[in-house]
């Protein structure tokens, strides 16, 4: 909400020295967001000038151009820019006349933009300052002549003041209201936010004698047909119609109006527009002005139908909602009820009488319209928020007032009024409520006080208190809400912070322990950790959540953030590979990516969701849990890695060396290592990865990952160049199978025996499974077994392959001899040879 000061101080007394910041403060202090501050961007020297003579020289471009003289002070004295009376200024407008008076923008004066204005020579002619129009003041979008303040009703001596003529000194502090609080989307409203913090005095325009503002002839029939309520809920209220007749809607607005609805960010449109958006400003209600002339018959307030249509004043025709709540007169639909009006009975330059509309909708009818048809406007913005229900026979009456006085319009006291009755209920306030729930010892008269402030009536009832909240506050539903305001005015700096102790006893449990050290252990490993939304297509997660890529259940959002990406990841694969592609596309060539987080695994056949929704007031029993995790999918956190371009940058010297599998098999070993097992890796296939460059990773048997090299194909896709490696893994699993404790290696003080051993095997057996059966076979006095070489060539037959492992034998209770060594050795190859038909190189 953006507040002129100058209509401000209208309704409540702000110190005439009061900057916007000091306004703001007092506001922040009952609870209001500070947004920002406005004006207009312009500095003078801007005065009121007189068209002396002018003279309308053509040009060779076409255009013809006036040569002016215009007086800009009173004779005999300087201007204010220092220069004669007289200045001759080059104007490119064709809308004004010999006597009229004009703005004037003297030399050294700045327009917004910013637009500094100086002497200069254009056209044959020294141009000394420029007669300028309302968009070139910042008055509106009005730019197809100069502003004649003739047209304003103006008429000020040459040499005044403009800025302050024109109300551009104004100022407009903004400030952010909650949806609970639609009262203060006023000037009314902030007003009175502004007494309650600084006890200046306030006057409320709301208030107003009956007499003044009740009509005095049903000359207008209204009603109220909604037959079908939504929600046991009817849709309309309240709805005051005023007659206003003999307008001229050309009148000019006047200046200071201008000024205020500009500075408040709405653009003028005139004046009998200007006037109902002016008190809707002004006192929180929203008002509608139709041609009477324009109408067929009298006004009905009722439900849309099947199939009807309406052209709102935007120009669109939207299809009708049988929720939406309609004005209609004997031709049809006329307007969305508190939303838009129609295009059919919309004010014009040609309307002569005009029908003023102030109603109370239901606000919950009119957030659902507006959103439904995709169109937020002023009105609605109030509308769904609760306006004043007493307010409406005054706005009626306060833009009846303005358009007497401003369009020259005829009150007759015209018009009609369906009114519903109105209760307050009253809100018990116990004794000791207030102290117990904010945690400040109040006194009984500082909450009385502070509720009758914001204008309820507070009686005692057997020690506790019952407060009728006022009519424009209709948050006000509850013993909460009214502690709520208790401590807002006495102050939130009243209201002490006091830190809990938590008990003792508690910490991280040991998986929250274990992915810490495993997000740990990748960054001090050079990894980057790249958190993302866990949003992605059916299509990838088809690709990178399984293994042959076929079509897997996966879980689609009712109403996703992005159309595009509806379903909740499979894998953390696509989220990598989409921060990869955006820091390549900034220059980061070289990436070692990494997340931790949850995947979503929903079972083939499953119907997920929870039927009900447990009372929040007590604490769910065991199946009740039960019943709401089962309508959870399976959500283990898994944790992925990616890398691509060079992991060792060139130097002077020494090439780049790229990554490749054994990369991120180094990552996985890191991953292994911080949780406490031991992963193994074995020959595996992926549809998204490259054949014979694709691993699953293993913990004694169990399959816990993956890792390989993307197809190129599927790099291309993801506009990703050169080669790509991921890896990812179920952590929780990985966790799981690691226990609570990581149990160190007990360490023997006798010398180890090393022996090296080289097999004869199948080109296309997985060195792994060698291995195994080494370690199997050499028993308990094998401490380390590690491939060193794969040879493929000269001396071996066609199809083999020599594997030499290195191996480390010691025991923990004396030093072993060569012969002991030599007998476990021998004793694993007998078990690959059993098992693999391995030979011993020669």
């Amino acid at each position: 909400m953006r507040v002129p000061l100058s209509w401000l101080r209208e309704y409540v007394d702000v110190p005439a020295d009061a900057a916007p910041e000091d306004v703001l403060a007092a506001l922040v202090r009952v609870g209001f967001e500070e947004e920002d501050v406005h004006r207009f961007e312009l500095q003078g020297p801007i005065v009121v000038g007189e068209v002396l003579e002018f003279v309308e020289e053509p040009q060779s471009n076409g255009k013809t151009i006036r040569w002016c003289q215009v007086q800009v002070a009173p004779d005999g004295e300087l201007a204010a820019d220092g220069g004669p009376a007289v200045h001759g200024i080059v104007c490119g407008a064709r809308n004004f006349f010999v006597g009229d008076k004009v703005a004037v923008t003297l030399p050294g004066s700045v327009l917004p933009g910013p637009f500094p204005i100086a002497a200069r020579k254009t056209y044959g002619h020294v141009s000394d300052g420029m007669i300028a129009s309302a968009k070139e003041l910042g008055l509106g979008d009005e730019h197809s002549g100069i502003l004649r303040l003739v047209e304003l009703g103006i008429d000020a001596p040459v040499g005044t003041d403009a800025i302050a003529l024109l109300g551009l000194d104004d100022v407009a502090v903004e400030i952010n209201v909650t949806p609970d609080r639609g009262y203060a989307l006023s000037i009314r409203g902030v007003a009175r936010e502004y007494s309650h913090a600084t006890g200046a005095a306030f006057t409320d325009p709301g208030l107003r004698a009956w007499g003044e503002v009740q009509h005095t002839t049903d000359a207008f029939r209204s009603t109220v047909a909604d037959l079908t309520p939504i929600r046991g809920r009817v849709g309309a209220t309240e709805f005051v119609t005023r007659i206003v007749r003999d307008v001229d809607p050309t009148r000019p607005t006047p200046a200071w109006m201008i000024s205020r609805l500009t500075l408040a960010g709405i653009r003028p449109l005139g004046i009998l527009i200007d006037i109902t958006n002016y008190v809707m400003l002004e006192l929180g209600q929203p008002l509608h002005g139709y041609d009477l002339d324009r109408l067929q018959g009298g006004i009905t307030v009722r439900r849309a139908s099947a199939g009807e249509t309406l052209e709102t004043l935007d120009g669109k025709v939207r299809t009708l909602d049988a929720e939406d709540l309609l004005i209609t007169d004997e031709s049809g639909p006329i307007g969305l009820a508190g939303v838009m009006g129609g295009g059919a009975t919309e004010m014009t330059d040609a309307t002569r009488n005009v029908l003023i509309e102030a109603a109370t909708f239901d606000p919950v009818s009119i957030a659902r319209t507006a959103r439904r048809h995709k169109l937020p406007s002023e009105a609605s913005r109030r509308f769904e928020r609760g306006v004043d229900p007493n307010i409406p026979f005054v706005a009626a009456q306060r833009a009846v007032d303005l358009m007497v006085a401003y369009a020259g319009g005829t009150d007759r006291r015209e018009g009609g009024a369906l009114l519903a009755g109105y209760e307050f209920p009253g809100i018990e306030l116990p004794h000791g409520f207030v102290e117990g729930l904010i945690g400040v010892a109040y006194t009984r008269e500082e909450i009385i006080g502070s509720l009758e402030l914001i204008g309820c009536a507070v009686h005692e009832r057997e020690g506790d208190l019952v407060a009728f909240a006022p009519s424009w506050r209709p948050d006000l539903t509850d013993k909460w809400t009214l502690a709520e305001e208790v401590a807002r005015i006495q102050g939130y700096d009243r209201i002490p912070s006091i830190l809990p102790t938590p008990p003792s006893g508690r910490g991280l449990t040991p998986a929250q322990q274990g992915r810490r050290r495993v997000s740990n252990a990748l960054a001090a490993a050079g990894y980057v950790e790249t958190p993302s939304f866990p949003f992605t297509t059916e299509e990838q997660n088809d690709l990178h959540g399984s293994a042959s890529g076929g079509h897997l259940p996966s879980i689609k959002l009712a109403n996703p953030l992005d159309g595009q990406t509806p379903f909740l990841r499979r894998s953390l694969v696509p989220g990598l590979l989409r921060v990869a592609h955006r820091n390549l596309s900034r220059g980061f060539t070289d990436l070692a990516l990494f997340e931790s987080g949850t995947v979503f695994l929903p079972a083939e056949g499953v119907l997920y969701g929870t039927p009900f929704v447990p009372p929040s007031a007590v604490r769910p029993d065991a199946g009740t849990l039960a019943a709401l995790d089962a309508g959870i999918p399976p959500q283990p956190r898994h944790v992925a890695v990616l890398l691509t371009g060079a992991v060792v940058a060139k130097q002077p010297g020494t090439a780049a060396q790229p990554a490749d599998v054994a990369d991120a098999l180094d990552a996985v070993r890191t991953i292994g290592v911080a949780a406490g097992v031991q992963i193994d890796i074995e020959q595996g296939e992926r549809a998204a990865l490259h054949p014979g460059r694709t691993g699953v990773l293993t913990v004694r048997g169990t399959q816990v990952g993956y890792l390989g090299e993307l197809l190129p194909a599927v790099a291309e896709a993801a506009d990703l160049p050169g080669r790509v490696i991921v890896a990812e893994l179920d952590l929780d699993l990985v966790l799981s199978l690691a226990g609570d404790r990581v149990v160190a290696a007990s360490l023997s003080g006798y010398p180890a025996a090393t022996q090296d051993v080289s097999l004869v095997v199948g080109a296309d057996l997985p060195a792994g499974d060698v291995r195994a059966a080494l370690v199997e076979g050499a028993g308990d006095l094998l401490e380390s077994a590690r491939l060193v070489d794969d040879y493929r060539g000269t001396g071996l037959p066609d199809g083999a392959k020599s594997l030499t492992f290195a191996l480390r034998f010691r025991a923990p209770d004396r030093t072993l001899t060569a012969a002991e060594a030599t007998e476990a050795k021998l004793a694993g190859v007998a078990v690959a040879a059993e098992r693999f038909g391995a030979t011993l190189r020669e």
